[in-house]
């Protein structure tokens, strides 16, 4: 065997190897070879023919193990901050005034802008380090705060230096179509024209993993967001949307159409979208940070979505914003109060489905072949992980097969 072995015994997993079920296994234990898991099972039909190879045995304790958490929507590399929007908010002013007012990502550009590489590093380090402190083993990190070719190729930069100072698994996302730059004021297509002249420059650099963009009424239209999309399938780049977030502009239809990995937000989902995205495979992610801090009202088509089969993750969308927490254990409760899933679905949606929306086939459950991403809960079943809030019960957490230290 090329490969010595590492054995992870006693504990109860939460494999979610099965399509609808916690894929329970009492008294299990992981093998992991290099990065992957060879084998996973109960621990009484270990294969007496690997045990030879077995160098090293770590005892969990009889503690639950669950395939380790995926955040697959945040903005994670930013400068500066919008408490005072926040209190706006709360004195009676949207979302919409305030962005069009001139704040909003604007704001959040500006204080990006003027941030130094350093800075914009140290800064997303930490926001890392709290999702990571509760399980979260990958993360996808989106640009869109830079709004020039310069500015958002630094922000991917510093995404893929997290990725290789700490141990996480960071995916970048160019969403250089978040909103319209002071410069281009007026000139939105002209905006659009430049962030297709970017994109093969960024992913030439290896800098992109997949192209988002804000379809919106205050963001940009389908006819826009098609020609980002156009440009991305010409690249061969997997493509996002931010949907439905705050009205209908059918972009959930549209991103169906380029067979997208997710459709993100979904407030405003209709019927059409919900068939499109069921016909295209495409995962419907779900953000009730931002649901929550923006006072939403207006609940995504939860029971739609699964009446028609479309897969649901669940992420934190972090940003300054509309959604500044950095707890994703935190939205597992939230996705089950606010919007009624079960705790399966929801744990479910920051492991199997969060990992589809990232178009990652090799994470997000516990079985063979799968990367050795997986923590322990100090916790008896995992329907706690969406129950307890204000209390992180991860106790390890192993990445690639190494456990790693905070």
């Amino acid at each position: 065997m090329s490969q010595t072995l590492t054995l992870w015994r006693n504990a109860n997993l939460a494999t979610l190897s099965d399509s609808s079920s916690w894929g329970w296994i009492d008294q299990g234990a992981l093998l992991t070879q290099g990065e992957m898991l060879l084998w996973v099972g109960a621990e009484a039909d270990l294969p007496i023919e690997q045990a030879p190879y077995i160098t090293q045995t770590h005892d969990l304790g009889g503690a639950l193990v669950t395939p380790g958490l995926i955040d697959c929507h945040t903005h994670l590399v930013y400068g500066g901050q919008r408490a005072s929007e926040f209190e706006l908010r709360l004195q009676g002013a949207s979302y919409e005034e305030i962005a069009r007012a001139g704040g909003g990502i604007r704001s959040t550009v500006a204080a990006t802008r003027a941030a130094t590489d350093a800075q914009l590093l140290a800064s997303a380090r930490q926001r890392a380090l709290c999702l990571m402190r509760e399980g979260v083993t990958t993360i996808e990190i989106k640009s869109g705060y830079g709004l020039s070719l310069e500015q958002e190729a630094r922000c991917l930069r510093v995404a893929r230096q997290l990725g290789s100072l700490l141990p996480v698994n960071v995916q970048t996302t160019f969403l250089g179509a978040h909103a319209l730059p002071p410069e281009f004021e007026g000139r939105s297509d002209d905006y659009v024209d430049a962030v297709c002249a970017w994109m093969p420059q960024l992913h030439a650099q290896g800098l992109v993993d997949a192209v988002d963009a804000f379809c919106e009424n205050i963001g940009f239209t389908p006819v826009q967001t098609r020609r980002v999309f156009e440009t991305a399938r010409a690249l061969g780049l997997p493509v996002k949307l931010h949907a439905e977030q705050l009205s209908d502009q059918s972009g959930a239809a549209l991103a169906a159409e380029f067979g997208a990995l997710s459709c993100d937000h979904l407030e405003y989902l209709s019927t059409s979208g919900i068939a499109a995205m069921a016909d295209s495979g495409t995962v419907a992610v779900l953000l009730p940070g931002a649901y929550y801090f923006l006072r939403d009202t207006h609940l995504p088509p939860v029971a739609a979505l699964r009446a028609a089969g479309v897969p649901m993750a669940i992420a934190s969308d972090h940003n300054p914003g509309s959604s500044p927490g950095l707890s994703l254990l935190l939205m597992l409760n939230m996705a089950c109060t606010l919007f009624r899933l079960t705790p399966e679905e929801a744990v479910r949606g920051v492991t199997v489905h969060a990992a589809r929306a990232l178009g990652l086939k090799d994470r997000g459950q516990l079985m063979a072949g799968q990367r050795a991403d997986f923590c322990v809960w100090d916790v008896a079943h995992p329907n706690e992980l969406a129950y307890w809030f204000g209390r992180n019960p991860c106790t390890r957490v192993v990445v690639g097969a190494q456990e790693r230290e905070l």
